[in-house]
């Protein structure tokens, strides 16, 4: 079913918005500072590209450690970012569900717009994974958070 959403979301738009990352990603190449939105931009390409079956989560929620990325400097990065390129994306994003929603079919496209739409707001300190790794490390860290609360950690 994976396999069949991604084909049908590739051909039928996702292949516009992939290269808007990937153009967005391109830009911040030009100059040295935009080097990390540049890979971030990427990553997030790809991941516009065939998004079925993926998930975007946080390092921090994936490691259990933080990185520069979920860092302080991660959210002034992430600022800069939706100044300058995230909002746009976003918007394009939420312009493509919005046309995705016109038909029942294009429900579920819709929804997964939506997803990238929230991702391009905030991409640093993200890491695209499959969605059983995503669902893996939402239960360790569930296990984590309930033996911290009993007193064991």
């Amino acid at each position: 079913m994976r396999a069949i959403g991604n084909v049908l979301w590739f051909v039928m738009g996702g292949v516009v918005m992939g290269l808007g990352w990937w153009l967005a990603g391109l830009l911040c190449f030009l100059t040295i500072v935009g080097i990390p939105w540049g890979r971030a931009c990427f990553v997030i390409g790809k991941f516009a590209f065939l998004p079925f079956g993926r998930e975007a989560i946080s390092r921090r929620d994936l490691s259990g450690r933080g990185d520069i990325g979920t860092s302080g400097l991660g959210t002034i990065g992430n600022i800069v970012w939706f100044v300058f390129a995230g909002i746009w994306l976003a918007i394009g994003h939420v312009c493509s569900a919005i046309a995705c929603f016109v038909t029942i079919i294009g429900i579920p496209f819709g929804i997964q717009h939506l997803k990238l739409a929230g991702i391009a707001l905030a991409p640093i300190g993200k890491t695209i994974v499959s969605k059983e790794v995503a669902e893996a490390s939402r239960r360790m860290g569930a296990e984590a958070a309930v033996l911290k609360a009993r007193g064991a950690i």
